[in-house]
């Protein structure tokens, strides 16, 4: 069956989902129908209603290998196709790699979340040398590098994760942030506007922007 003629379906499960909110139920329903292939051709369809539900159901079903479809979908002229890109990607970022891989990942999140950034680094090194293409490992490891004040590491490691995945958005925002500890407002300038080009849904990145600008003295 062709895409156009699953369109209607789509439109109708996403329209329940908005009345019920069951993601889950939202998720298995789409499932059955959909493969992810035609999800992410989906992300692009004229109409807003579906690109919305397709950019929804992509978070929810697809893996790491969506990444660049909802990167894409970042740009979309519609506020909510982009709001459901940015929270679809963050999750797909951590599916990567196996079972085990993804569930040491989640401890270094959690180790980052509670404070615990030498423990962090330590957890991330080791995923590191067992997946080195995992791209949310080194950001994870520049998180606590960060925040221990090991902010030309932290660079390091933010750089190795935008070569790995061009659409990290928080490892150039997170590089930014390194170069303004360390006076660098240029360096900072230019990773923010880096950003702010993959994801304009970073109000908090533009308003770093445009207080760069000013203190250097440039025009928006």
């Amino acid at each position: 069956m062709s895409a156009s003629r699953r369109m209607p379906r789509l439109l109708q499960l996403y329209q329940d989902y908005l009345v019920d909110q069951n993601t889950a139920r939202f998720a298995q329903q789409v499932g059955r129908i959909y493969t992810v292939g035609t999800l992410e051709r989906l992300t692009c369809w004229p109409v807003v209603q579906v690109r919305r539900a397709a950019v929804l159901a992509l978070g929810l079903l697809g893996d790491y290998s969506s990444n660049a479809a909802l990167g894409r979908a970042l740009n979309d002229p519609d506020p909510s196709v982009r709001l459901a890109a940015e929270n679809g990607i963050r999750s797909l970022w951590c599916r990567f790699g196996s079972q085990g891989q993804r569930q040491l990942l989640q401890i270094i999140i959690q180790l980052n979340s509670n404070g615990q950034f030498k423990e962090a680094i330590r957890c991330a090194s080791v995923l590191i040398e067992e997946v080195p293409q995992f791209a949310e490992a080194w950001n994870q490891r520049a998180i606590a590098c960060y925040s221990l004040g090991l902010y030309r590491q932290a660079i390091a490691d933010c750089r190795q994760a935008l070569e790995l995945n061009p659409y990290h958005f928080g490892a150039a925002a997170g590089m930014g942030q390194c170069y303004v500890q360390l006076g660098q407002y240029h360096q900072a300038l230019e990773c923010f506007r880096r950003a702010l080009r993959l994801n304009p849904n970073l109000e908090g990145v533009r308003a770093n922007i445009e207080h760069l600008q000013r203190s250097l003295g440039e025009k928006p």
